[in-house]
């Protein structure tokens, strides 16, 4: 079982999966040109967990994985993920259930699963963040202490009254 290090991670994620969800709820104004509106970050976030789903699962199951979020860019399956998931309202369960599932894996694993380094590459439009392996900790970390907190910040900007 992952110990005060893991502990740390799961609550700072599990912190930043409320505070995502709770800017979620609510009416939404369009966003400016080229800017994604609501449904489509919440689709970008479902992906994003999917994915740091996957490689938490790899390392639990001691197979090598890679961390890529190009796929989470993607304006056509952002729309398909948002249309699977049945509009908002679904994508928002889908995240609270993704985050609860990401951090019931994460407890699962030792301090040395959580060090384990995995090939990453991280894009956000055109520019590559990271493109070199990552301890899966900081994969994680990141989605909890960047990722979830940028994306909560764009719903409240698009928050409607």
């Amino acid at each position: 079982m992952g110990d005060v290090g893991g502990a740390r991670v799961i609550a700072g994620l599990r912190d930043a999966c409320r505070g995502l969800l709770d800017a979620a709820a609510g009416r939404f104004t369009e966003p400016p040109a080229g800017e994604w509106s609501a449904g489509q970050i919440l689709a970008h976030v479902s992906i994003v967990s999917a994915v740091t789903i996957g490689a938490v699962s790899a390392v639990a199951a001691g197979e090598h994985t890679t961390y890529d979020n190009r796929v989470a860019q993607d304006r056509w399956t952002l729309s398909r993920i948002i249309e699977l998931a049945g509009g908002s309202a679904g994508l928002r369960e889908r995240i609270h259930r993704q985050g609860e599932a990401l951090c019931t894996l994460t407890s699962a694993l030792s301090e040395a699963e959580l060090d384990t380094p995995v090939p990453a590459r991280l894009v956000s439009g055109d520019a590559v963040l990271v493109d070199r392996p990552l301890p899966l900790r900081d994969l994680i970390t990141g989605l909890a202490e960047t990722e979830l907190p940028g994306h909560t910040k764009q719903l409240l900007a698009l928050r409607s009254g």
